[in-house]
């Protein structure tokens, strides 16, 4: 039989392809080994982001419940602003009223009358019932408001919180005394002070009875909830955490990112999952503030317990917006840095812009511009390293302050972009024509 022309070279590509499986097999069979030994790094990678993740809101909440324990004067600049509320005004205004309403005689606003003239007034007053009631409380309604509006009462409720401070982190920890008190789930203010200013201005004001109004310990609400009496041990845990649950976790989170095989993708996720993580605190702190006002007693105002709730969270939400910030700017750095093809471009964009700019501007570095061509890493590194010192020094970051570090260190990495020149000879603007027209 004849054999076809084609036939040796179909049987020599046969030869080649089985060959080349061959060699692919053996490579295969090669990196077997050095994948399984990369299999348990990258479990243990990923373990440590996600254990970082769901250390991350307990981390603020450890550096939240260390601020209210152990800083005094951070707690009174907390609760400061209370003074000025409408709302809590408005409560305190109410509670103080009835109180003092309830241990005030009006029958002794009548002690000075002669005894000729008793049984006329008595005998009008019976006309009158209700309607003086309603002129005395108003009365004492309207002189309570006066002090609580007033610079005064912003001075007491500082002085009284000053001196609570302690006595409410016992009330979180689970012991009472003192001006507040955990009573069942509630941890109630003794107002007190309050009651015992406004009697001397109800007497400056003329109304001398007050003299005789007995001292008035009455309560004013900050906390009342199921849940107070049942967080009493985890508080205490997380404030005794405080500050090295933070540390903790950043190390863990180190930890996975050193132990990954891509680094650079690791450190990308364990920032998305850690802000992640501070998000869900949000949505939590979100939840539970809707889930509080609508478990609150009908005696109890809602607008005021939501003054009062927003401000003993708010260090706790600027703490939730600093981690989700800094996830994603570390994120977002982490990702430009890389070689992906999307980041190059972007990168690629950036640096093409800036020398558009400069060669527009006709800069040419000299020995600055070579100098810094050549140092261009360190000097990037160092603006990185600098702006991460800045934010670690300074006092309780929000995140609208790491944004403007953020831009401050993209604004030197320009300049540095900017400044790198090495000297190659660029494109020359094309020259005007002697009859003033543009050279094309």
């Amino acid at each position: 039989m004849e054999r076809h022309p084609d036939q040796p070279a179909a049987q020599d590509e046969h030869a080649e392809l089985e060959a080349l499986r061959a060699r692919v097999a053996q490579l295969e069979e090669a990196r077997a080994p050095a994948r399984s030994r990369l299999r348990p790094r990258s479990f243990f990678a990923v373990l440590l982001i996600l254990v970082a993740a769901v250390l991350t809101p307990l981390s603020v909440l450890s550096s939240w419940a260390s601020d209210v324990a152990g800083d005094t004067d951070r707690y009174v600049d907390m609760m400061e602003p209370l003074a000025s509320d409408p709302d809590v005004q408005a409560a305190v205004t109410a509670r103080v009223t009835d109180a003092v309403m309830t241990h005030l005689d009006i029958d002794a606003l009548l002690a000075d009358v002669a005894p000729a003239d008793r049984p006329v007034v008595d005998k009008a007053l019976r006309k009158l019932g209700d309607p003086l009631t309603a002129g005395v409380t108003n009365f004492v309604h309207g002189t309570v408001e006066r002090f609580v509006t007033s610079d005064a009462f912003a001075r007491v409720w500082s002085e009284l919180n000053r001196r609570a401070h302690a006595s409410v982190v016992k009330a979180l920890t689970g012991e009472g005394g003192g001006a507040v008190e955990l009573t069942g789930d509630t941890v109630t203010l003794d107002l007190a002070p309050v009651i015992d200013r406004v009697k001397q201005r109800l007497v400056d004001r003329g109304l001398t009875v007050a003299e005789r109004i007995p001292e008035i310990h009455t309560d004013y609400t900050l906390l009342t909830s199921e849940s107070v009496g049942k967080a009493k041990k985890g508080f205490r845990a997380l404030e005794l955490l405080g500050f090295w649950l933070p540390v903790f976790t950043l190390v863990v989170a180190a930890g996975g990112v050193l132990l990954a095989v891509r680094r650079r993708r690791a450190l990308v996720t364990a920032a998305l999952a850690m802000a992640v993580g501070a998000a869900l605190l949000w949505l939590g702190l979100w939840a539970g503030r809707a889930f509080y006002l609508d478990s609150l007693p009908p005696h109890v105002s809602q607008p005021a317990a939501g003054a009062v709730f927003d401000t003993l969270v708010g260090y706790l939400r600027a703490g939730v917006r600093l981690v989700v910030t800094v996830g994603a700017v570390v994120a977002l750095a982490a990702w430009l840095t890389g070689g992906g093809r999307a980041a190059s471009r972007v990168m690629a964009m950036w640096s093409g812009g800036i020398g558009a700019v400069r060669d527009a501007a006709g800069f040419t570095g000299g020995p600055v511009g070579r100098w810094v061509h050549r140092a261009r890493q360190p000097l990037n590194w160092t603006v990185v390293m600098v702006a991460v010192a800045v934010l670690l020094a300074w006092d309780r970051p929000t995140g609208l302050v790491t944004v403007w570090i953020a831009l401050c260190a993209l604004f030197v990495l320009a300049v540095v972009e900017f400044l790198d020149d090495d000297s190659t000879p660029h494109l020359a603007a094309p020259a005007h024509s002697g009859g003033g027209g543009a050279a094309l």
